[in-house]
């Protein structure tokens, strides 16, 4: 019997799949499902998409169980629309993957996964042997269920079996998304394989992608709202805003769906882009959700409603700005301009606790990095010295911190004095955390410290 959903659909026709997608939450069915429905409704081709989580079955069922189909909010202001869309066709569970990965027909793996499931070591850049699941995959005595050893392991079969590669595409927010994913997986095959490292080094292109579009976590309010527009139960509903983004290099071993028809930009290089992107929305972002959290609001829209830190995110962003080289066909002002737009957009109720989270991933690429910078040319780095302070204050006193270093940071803060100055000097010393320059400065670690002063005595 076919879903309630499915007849909802602006077209009916299924394409073949051509796509196996990692991470199939609520980003991914605001952006990536987005650009792929456009693509298939402009040209067509075999690109369906089959989705799996790396861990739960659930929401792969749930697709499966809905013939892929599931509900998009757009809200703007007092409008909120609603569509349905069907690139997916289904779900795989985990244990499917693999055999997924070495399926002829699949010809792009796309992930988007949090930071920490790519098994990165921060401290070199490289993949961290002792990363749980990593040194479980690298054993062989089981299955893999690492997303770096899953690729590799798929790549492992299509080579024996004389298949070309698939295309993996990373589609997080990570600095060189691309460029880092070939590392790891290069590392841990060097690990395991040698000749498979070569051959993955020769033939398998790893393009660099810049995703956008601000997407909360769905809600009640969501799925009642998708009731009420569509007529329809959708579990899988997801909220988000107008804007959205994609700039991708163009380099794909078995081709690729049209998303250019459907807005995204293939570039050579995604490297200016992605930077402006990472340190002006991202970082900004960070500081809305540390030094929002400290002041006890609950929104982005509300944490930038709030005129002190409203004037620290205008200040971060010139101060980000100055960090980046051109961006072909974007100006830097009115960027800022359009993104203090996007933030104060009342109908998205995006939770600064989502932000927050995993700052010890998020601070190197959006304010540590560009810091060092400012400071290696003499600059004045206060701006991200602030948001750096805003880390540190929500690291010391937030309950349960969600972070990937959670124990080691407890353990570090252990017995330190509730003094800025102290909590300053133990979160700037974690190991691999900040640029040994930075780290070492003097006026950074006192303007770090003083804007932690500023934040326990409730000033942004």
């Amino acid at each position: 019997m076919t879903h309630p959903l499915a007849a909802l659909l602006a077209s009916p026709n299924r394409p073949r799949p051509g796509i196996l997608h990692l991470g199939p939450g609520a980003f991914f069915r605001a952006h990536l499902a987005v650009y792929t429905e456009g693509a298939l409704q402009a040209t067509g081709g075999d690109w369906g998409i089959e989705v799996a989580g790396l861990r739960d079955a659930q929401v792969a069922r749930q697709f499966s169980a809905q013939e892929g189909c599931f509900t998009l909010l757009v809200r703007d202001g007092a409008e909120t629309r609603a569509q349905v869309l069907g690139p997916v066709l289904g779900g795989i569970a985990p244990e499917g993957i693999l055999a997924r990965m070495a399926a002829p027909e699949i010809r792009i793996v796309t992930l988007t996964l949090t930071e920490k499931a790519y098994g990165l070591d921060p401290a070199t850049g490289g993949l961290d042997l002792n990363h749980p699941a990593i040194a479980a995959d690298l054993t062989g005595n089981a299955p893999p269920r690492s997303a770096v050893g899953l690729i590799a392991a798929g790549l492992a079969a299509r080579r024996e079996a004389g298949l070309p590669p698939f295309t993996p595409l990373s589609c997080d927010n990570l600095a060189a998304n691309g460029h880092l994913l070939r590392r790891l997986v290069l590392d841990f095959t060097a690990q395991r394989d040698p000749a498979l490292a070569e051959w993955i080094a020769a033939e398998v292109p790893f393009p660099s992608t810049m995703v956008d579009r601000i997407t909360p976590a769905s809600t009640q309010t969501t799925l009642d709202d998708a009731r009420r527009l569509t007529g329809v139960d959708d579990p899988l509903a997801v909220e988000t805003e107008p804007f959205l983004q994609w700039v991708i290099e163009d380099r794909f071993a078995q081709g690729r769906p049209d998303w250019d028809r459907a807005g995204a930009l293939f570039v050579q290089d995604v490297a200016p882009y992605e930077a402006m992107k990472l340190r002006m929305l991202n970082g900004t972002h960070s500081l809305l959700a540390w030094l929002g959290l400290a002041a006890g609001h609950e929104f982005v829209r509300d944490a930038i409603a709030d005129p002190a830190i409203a004037r620290a995110a205008q200040t971060h962003l010139e101060a980000a700005a100055r960090t980046l080289a051109p961006v072909p066909g974007v100006e830097p002002a009115a960027y800022a301009a359009a993104l203090l737009e996007r933030f104060g957009n009342r109908a998205i109720a995006h939770r600064l606790e989502q932000i927050a989270m995993d700052g010890t991933q998020k601070l190197p690429p959006r304010i540590l990095t560009p810091a060092a910078e400012v400071l290696a040319r003499g600059g004045d780095t206060d701006s991200f010295a602030r948001v750096t302070a805003g880390w540190v204050w929500h690291a010391a006193q937030h309950e349960p911190l969600r972070d990937p270093r959670a124990e080691e940071i407890r353990a570090r803060l252990q017995g330190v004095p509730r003094d800025p100055v102290a909590l300053t000097a133990a979160l700037m010393a974690l190991p691999g955390l900040v640029p040994p320059p930075l780290r070492d400065d003097p006026v950074w670690n006192r303007q770090v410290a003083g804007h932690v002063a500023a934040l326990m005595g409730g000033a942004a």
